[in-house]
């Protein structure tokens, strides 16, 4: 009983991860249209693109952290 919680419990914490997918894609969509519209500022459209991403990407380590937590810690 207390395996099949553990299971689903950390199912449901990788939920987060298809959120993170979602979010890098919206990061890099925008990316693309802002440089599309004013190709000029490129280089500091792409760094804040990056700084997105790994924020993006930290929410992502932090769901799939607490998943291994639920099946091996508890």
């Amino acid at each position: 009983m207390l395996q099949a919680a553990k299971l689903i419990g950390a199912g449901l914490a990788t939920i987060g991860l298809a959120g993170a997918g979602v979010g890098i894609g919206t990061v890099f969509g925008a990316l693309v249209l802002a440089v599309s519209r004013n190709p000029s500022i490129k280089d500091e459209l792409q760094q804040l693109a990056i700084f997105g991403f790994a924020l993006t990407e930290a929410i992502a380590l932090f769901a799939l952290m607490m998943a291994f937590l639920i099946l091996f810690a508890f």
